[in-house]
């Protein structure tokens, strides 16, 4: 898998729309999860895409410390259903990582995570933190990551 990461205005506009209707297959028809996508928070994120033979099949959307949480954050978590057996998702976490750690300096990292995934997550050094909630109907727990 090719990884790259983009400020918003460098997105070319077919990986606008990519990135979206990749969202959307998961997110809202596979997860059958209705809620507000676009959120006005697109435009301050960092963007790490994956690609597969030019087709993207995993993304991850990365935030500064002091935007979305005191800590750095990661969101939007997705990889292509059809993609999933093949490690992507460990992929795109890494390379968040990465980004993170490289463009905001610091090792200190937050997300939301769906309760299902938690073990996904632990396996990249993240720690649950506080009471699981629902966000969008969909059961999740904060966890952090430290060092």
């Amino acid at each position: 898998m090719l990884i790259t990461t983009k400020s918003f205005e460098g997105l070319s506009l077919l990986e606008l729309y990519e990135i979206l209707k990749l969202r959307a297959e998961v997110f809202v028809v596979e997860q059958d999860c209705v809620y507000q996508d676009i959120d006005g928070k697109d435009q301050k994120a960092l963007h790490v895409l994956g690609f597969e033979k030019d087709k993207l099949v995993a993304y991850t959307r990365i935030f500064p410390p002091g935007y979305y949480f005191p800590e750095a954050a990661i969101g939007r978590v997705v990889v292509r259903e059809k993609s999933r057996k093949n490690s992507f998702g460990n992929e795109i976490l890494k390379a968040s990582i990465q980004a993170i750690e490289r463009k905001f300096d610091t090792h200190k990292i937050k997300l939301s995570a769906q309760v299902y995934l938690t073990k996904f997550y632990e396996n990249h050094g993240f720690h649950q933190t506080g009471e699981g909630y629902l966000e969008d109907g969909i059961p999740h727990i904060a966890m952090v990551k430290k060092n």
